[in-house]
Protein backbone atom coordinates (compact mmCIF):
# COMPACT_ATOMS: atom_id res chain seq x y z
CA UNK A 1 0.00 0.00 0.00
CA UNK A 2 2.88 2.48 0.83
CA UNK A 3 4.61 1.59 -2.44
CA UNK A 4 2.08 4.46 -4.06
CA UNK A 5 2.89 7.02 -1.86
CA UNK A 6 5.48 9.45 -3.64
CA UNK A 7 8.67 9.85 -1.36
CA UNK A 8 8.65 14.00 -3.12
CA UNK A 9 5.60 15.01 -0.82
CA UNK A 10 6.87 13.25 2.07
CA UNK A 11 7.79 16.26 3.76
CA UNK A 12 5.59 18.45 5.90
CA UNK A 13 6.52 21.54 3.96
CA UNK A 14 6.28 19.82 0.53
CA UNK A 15 2.93 18.60 1.24
CA UNK A 16 1.75 22.32 2.23
CA UNK A 17 3.74 23.71 -0.97
CA UNK A 18 1.85 21.52 -2.81
CA UNK A 19 -1.29 21.65 -1.03
CA UNK A 20 -1.88 25.53 -1.25
CA UNK A 21 -0.30 25.27 -5.63
CA UNK A 22 -3.20 22.76 -6.12
CA UNK A 23 -6.20 24.94 -5.51
CA UNK A 24 -3.90 28.44 -6.54
CA UNK A 25 -2.62 28.98 -10.02
CA UNK A 26 -0.13 31.56 -8.86
CA UNK A 27 1.69 31.73 -5.40
CA UNK A 28 4.32 34.93 -4.35
CA UNK A 29 6.76 33.56 -2.32
CA UNK A 30 5.99 35.42 0.62
CA UNK A 31 2.63 34.01 0.61
CA UNK A 32 4.16 30.54 0.98
CA UNK A 33 6.62 31.60 3.37
CA UNK A 34 3.29 33.09 5.65
CA UNK A 35 1.19 30.70 4.87
CA UNK A 36 3.92 27.25 6.08
CA UNK A 37 5.23 29.55 8.92
CA UNK A 38 8.70 28.04 7.51
CA UNK A 39 11.82 30.35 6.77
CA UNK A 40 13.39 31.43 3.66
CA UNK A 41 16.31 28.88 3.44
CA UNK A 42 14.05 26.38 3.96
CA UNK A 43 10.95 27.04 2.00
CA UNK A 44 13.64 27.97 -1.32
CA UNK A 45 15.28 24.10 -0.82
CA UNK A 46 12.07 22.80 -0.51
CA UNK A 47 10.80 25.02 -4.15
CA UNK A 48 14.01 24.01 -5.29
CA UNK A 49 13.70 20.29 -5.02
CA UNK A 50 10.02 20.04 -6.47
CA UNK A 51 10.93 22.73 -9.46
CA UNK A 52 14.08 20.51 -10.36
CA UNK A 53 11.66 17.58 -10.76
CA UNK A 54 9.29 19.50 -13.05
CA UNK A 55 6.41 19.67 -10.21
CA UNK A 56 6.18 23.53 -10.12
CA UNK A 57 6.81 26.47 -12.26
CA UNK A 58 8.71 29.07 -11.42
CA UNK A 59 8.06 33.12 -12.73
CA UNK A 60 10.30 35.95 -12.08
CA UNK A 61 9.49 39.41 -12.77
CA UNK A 62 9.81 42.85 -11.71
CA UNK A 63 6.51 44.70 -10.24
CA UNK A 64 7.89 48.04 -10.32
CA UNK A 65 11.19 48.33 -9.04
CA UNK A 66 10.49 45.14 -6.63
CA UNK A 67 11.06 41.74 -7.85
CA UNK A 68 8.37 38.75 -7.39
CA UNK A 69 8.53 35.37 -7.68
CA UNK A 70 5.27 33.43 -8.20
CA UNK A 71 4.90 29.73 -8.46
CA UNK A 72 2.47 27.02 -9.77
CA UNK A 73 1.74 23.94 -9.94
CA UNK A 74 2.21 22.04 -13.40
CA UNK A 75 0.43 19.63 -14.75
CA UNK A 76 2.46 16.53 -14.00
CA UNK A 77 2.91 17.78 -10.48
CA UNK A 78 -0.92 18.15 -9.93
CA UNK A 79 -1.25 14.57 -11.53
CA UNK A 80 1.39 12.73 -9.19
CA UNK A 81 0.14 14.99 -6.00
CA UNK A 82 -3.69 14.04 -6.61
CA UNK A 83 -2.34 10.32 -7.38
CA UNK A 84 -0.13 10.35 -3.60
CA UNK A 85 -3.33 11.97 -2.12
CA UNK A 86 -5.12 8.85 -3.44
CA UNK A 87 -2.66 6.52 -2.15
CA UNK A 88 -2.68 8.25 1.47
CA UNK A 89 -6.84 7.92 1.71
CA UNK A 90 -6.35 4.13 0.30
CA UNK A 91 -4.15 3.89 3.50
CA UNK A 92 -6.14 5.71 5.68
CA UNK A 93 -9.65 3.76 4.62
CA UNK A 94 -7.61 0.58 4.85
CA UNK A 95 -7.11 0.78 8.65
CA UNK A 96 -10.33 1.65 9.48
Amino acid sequence: MIENLNKVFESRVRLGIMSILMVNEWVEFKALKDLLKVTDGNLASHLSALEKKQLIDVKKEFVGKKPRTTYNATTEGKTLFNKHLTALEALINKEK
